[in-house]
């Protein structure tokens, strides 16, 4: 690990550090904070996939609705309006708006085809985001002046990733940049995170192998055709199995690549000391 001892940690005159977890565990409000103290460089792996590597495609899907529209049509291709994301830190929300749901079309589905089209584009999106770590740790202290950086990953980070491989790329990458960090929920947190997802199911992003047994057995169990699925109903039944799914390979990031916080203990944290003790404590505990 980029620091063996907590000693190590907490006298380091530059911390960098990655945080995964599932989503709703307090990866970006911990970033946040820290970026507000002034010293930290708060690095989003989903704001760099919507604005740098799936931009296009969100501009595009975008301009292809409203080129449905007539009067939009006209102004489109007279260049007198212009079409974006407006894409930040706390609302990506152009970004899995894009993602989709599969299912019905007339209950704003995709086509599986498509979708799965998508899901590869955002996989792809997501492992250069990752990669691009160690250039916006360099350009962070040196553009700016920023001594401190925390990387603030997707949920999906552990699904383009072999934790078991100690020569996996993206993993050897951001390990030898930065201190790996998974903040661990407890059963507790898990059944909140999916009472709030099935208040508001949002789009994910699955691994290929997942998301084809996964919308098998939901045709199968519903007896539905591909074009009948309620695409919310889908991914509400999906997103548990999904948090299962997840859960050991966090564990195996953890336990061969960094160390664990819970997230009851991270969301004690109020500021940098407060954080720079937390995970000094893991990093004695991992010995």
């Amino acid at each position: 690990m980029l620091y063996n001892t907590a000693a190590e940690w907490r006298d380091a005159p530059r911390k960098h550090v990655v945080l995964f977890a599932m989503s709703g565990l307090g990866k970006t409000h911990v970033s946040s904070m820290l970026r507000q103290s002034g010293d930290w460089f708060h690095y989003s792996i989903d704001y760099r996939i919507g604005t740098r590597y799936m931009g296009e495609y969100i501009a595009d899907n975008a301009k292809a609705e409203a080129m449905k529209n007539p009067f939009l049509r006209e102004l489109l291709l007279s260049d007198s309006i212009y079409i974006g994301s407006n894409i930040t830190f706390e609302n990506l929300t152009p970004v899995s708006t894009y993602l989709g749901k599969p299912g019905d079309p007339a209950r704003g589905g995709l086509a599986m085809d498509t979708y799965r089209l998508r899901q590869e584009q955002f996989r792809r999106a997501e492992e250069q985001a990752l990669l691009d770590t160690g250039y916006f740790i360099e350009r962070a202290q040196q553009l700016y002046g920023y001594p401190h950086f925390i990387c603030d990953t997707g949920g999906s980070i552990c699904e383009w990733v072999d934790a078991e491989n100690p020569a996996d790329p993206i993993l050897t990458e951001l390990s030898r940049q930065a201190l790996m960090i998974w903040i661990r929920g407890s059963e507790a947190h898990t059944e909140e995170l999916v009472r709030r997802f099935d208040r508001a199911p949002k789009p994910m992003a699955y691994q290929p192998e997942f998301l084809a047994s996964a919308w098998t057995a939901y045709l199968d169990e519903k007896g539905l055709a591909e074009s009948a699925v309620d695409p919310d109903d889908f991914i509400r039944w999906t997103y548990a199995r999904a948090l299962a799914h997840r859960q050991p390979r966090y564990e195996a990031m953890a336990r061969n690549w960094g160390v664990t916080v819970e997230a009851a203990d991270m969301a004690t944290v109020r500021d940098e000391a407060d954080f720079t003790e937390v995970v000094a404590q893991a990093i004695a505990a991992r010995g």
